[in-house]
């Protein structure tokens, strides 16, 4: 009895946190409209076809959105959970919460650019806390991005990129849509991009930094897992090298003779092949998405993305959680060498991680990268640089560190002075001497 009191009580604050959630969503929107400098991508379409037809923005939101439940219903068919038609009355709520909102601000027409700027963003903020309060309650999702999972799941699409087309259509129908009904340009300008910018980005920072409304709605479910004894991984009886390394400076070929010296296990294309078998990507997939990231802006844009929904992580997040897993379970199992994949984050926490850093001047690596592997032209130093860049991209976006400063590592070394073979030697020697004792003495 005791059990579904609480139970009860859980569902209640959902519920509530859901109202709350759906009433500053609506705000926000009537903020956005109010502010003349056009609105978020979603809400548009309504706003245009009530300015051209008898009906409220707010009733307009309730058909486009029951629009997309229908769609969702005929795209899964039998697969459709009943459960999911909960985003039925969420919409009406929703609806009717905009003509509600807008009937309280009925008053407020900003003429001045920057008062309408701000209003702009208070639009943005409150459009973002609402969408987070939604997430948070975990009742459902808005029909929108119900259907942008649907449409990813059911045809194996990744759900960020279909965000952006869903967004992408609603502006094109939106732009359609005012010019055959009003002649004109209508509530889409410089406040759509800025809602289309910023939006996802504001939900990432509402989740991250306010952890409260989770630990209020789900309070004894966090009691119970926080009370598990929870105990970091178990390295004491190995020891691992991490290899970071500029493109074509050696560090596989260097990584390769140390493993061999020291009679320990080899980890780089390896890697992918576990990562494959894990996952079930293919190995041409893995070394597509991993250890590179061409844009880290372009990348934090299209990862704000999976902000809207619980339980979706961008490719790139996946594909390094899974990695850090298997890298982890290997280190606490044998000693080894593990070239890149920002392994000298991974294993911050292990006493017996020694972290190298590889560099080499241009033409040594272009001789390298010529000489050892089958390439259709000479390399050239742009395509060093940008390999660089994306390899530096990548750690920065995973461990907030940059990736060249030597501070991350026990050493650095530039290989063009020695070769590889001496360079190995020389990182033998640093190893032997740090844990000699406890690895090599015995």
């Amino acid at each position: 009895m005791q059990l579904e009191n609480i139970l009860n009580i859980h569902f209640a604050k959902r519920i509530l946190v859901f109202i709350v959630g759906v009433f500053i969503m609506a705000f926000g929107v009537t903020f956005s409209v109010k502010a003349q400098i056009g609105i978020s991508p979603i809400s548009c379409v309504p706003y245009i076809y009530s300015l051209r037809f008898p009906l409220t923005i707010g009733e307009f939101t309730i058909i486009f959105n029951t629009l997309f439940v229908l769609i969702q219903i005929a795209i899964l068919r039998k697969e459709f959970n009943i459960i999911q038609l909960v985003q039925l009355p969420a919409i009406i709520v929703f609806g009717y919460c905009i003509d509600i909102t807008m009937w309280m601000v009925d008053g407020l027409n900003p003429t001045n650019y920057f008062v309408q700027l701000i209003l702009c963003l208070i639009a943005c903020a409150f459009l973002a806390f609402g969408i987070f309060l939604l997430i948070k309650s975990k009742i459902t999702y808005m029909p929108l991005e119900g259907l942008v999972l649907v449409i990813a799941q059911k045809f194996q699409k990744e759900f960020g990129k279909m965000k952006i087309s869903m967004d992408v259509l609603m502006l094109t129908i939106g732009i359609i849509s005012s010019f055959i009904f009003l002649h004109e340009l209508v509530g889409i300008r410089e406040g759509s991009l800025i809602a289309a910018l910023s939006i996802g980005a504001l939900i990432k920072y509402f989740t991250m930094n306010i952890p409260h409304v989770e630990k209020w709605l789900f309070e004894e479910t966090i009691k119970e897992v926080s009370s598990e004894a929870v105990t970091s991984p178990k390295y004491n009886n190995t020891f691992v090298i991490t290899i970071s390394r500029e493109f074509g400076s050696g560090g596989h070929e260097i990584g390769e003779y140390i493993a061999k010296n020291l009679g320990i296990s080899f980890y780089d294309k390896e890697l992918v092949d576990l990562t494959a078998q894990e996952t079930g990507y293919t190995e041409e997939y893995i070394k597509e998405n991993e250890q590179k990231l061409t844009n880290s802006l372009m990348y934090e844009l299209y990862e704000q993305n999976f902000s809207y929904v619980n339980n979706e992580i961008p490719p790139k997040d996946t594909l390094f959680l899974i990695q850090s897993k298997i890298i982890r379970d290997i280190c606490k199992e044998e000693s080894c060498v593990i070239v890149g994949r920002c392994a000298n984050f991974i294993l911050k926490d292990h006493s017996n991680c020694i972290n190298i850093f590889i560099h080499a001047n241009k033409e040594y690596r272009k001789e390298i990268l010529n000489s050892h592997y089958e390439l259709e032209r000479p390399i050239s130093d742009a395509e060093l640089e940008r390999s660089d860049d994306e390899r530096a991209n990548y750690s920065r976006h995973f461990t907030k560190k940059d990736w060249r400063d030597a501070r991350n590592y026990h050493m650095t070394l530039d290989s063009s002075m020695y070769g590889s073979k001496e360079s190995a030697r020389k990182i033998v020697k640093v190893v032997k001497s740090k844990i000699g004792n406890k690895f090599f003495n015995k």
